[in-house]
């Protein structure tokens, strides 16, 4: 006797989308903050907050980088975004500078 053979289903396949490199995505800009022995912890905190509009956990563990490390990598932002930062923190007369992120 004959046997019939059962066509067999099989599932469909999953395509993960791409994901995007660093590399591929524009260059970003590296905003940093450097210790200085004028302006006080909580000053450093409150700018922080009002710059970036941090809670106060994250800038408090921003500053303690800062005073502890001797500085603080803040922010990844594209040129125009990280030069406003920058100009914002020198206004709040904080060391700060713009690096380009080449990694």
């Amino acid at each position: 006797m004959p046997t019939t053979v059962e066509p067999v289903t099989l599932p469909a396949p999953v395509i993960k989308p791409k994901e995007e490199t660093r590399a591929a995505r524009a260059p970003g800009y590296l905003v940093i903050c450097w210790n200085d022995p004028v302006n006080l912890m909580p000053y450093v905190t409150h700018v922080f907050q009002t710059v970036f509009g941090w809670t106060r956990k994250k800038a408090e563990k921003h500053m303690l980088e800062v005073h502890n490390q001797g500085r603080s990598l803040l922010v990844r932002e594209s040129f125009e975004e990280a030069h406003k930062h920058v100009e914002q923190l020198l206004g709040y007369s904080l060391q700060a500078t713009l690096e380009r992120d080449d990694s």
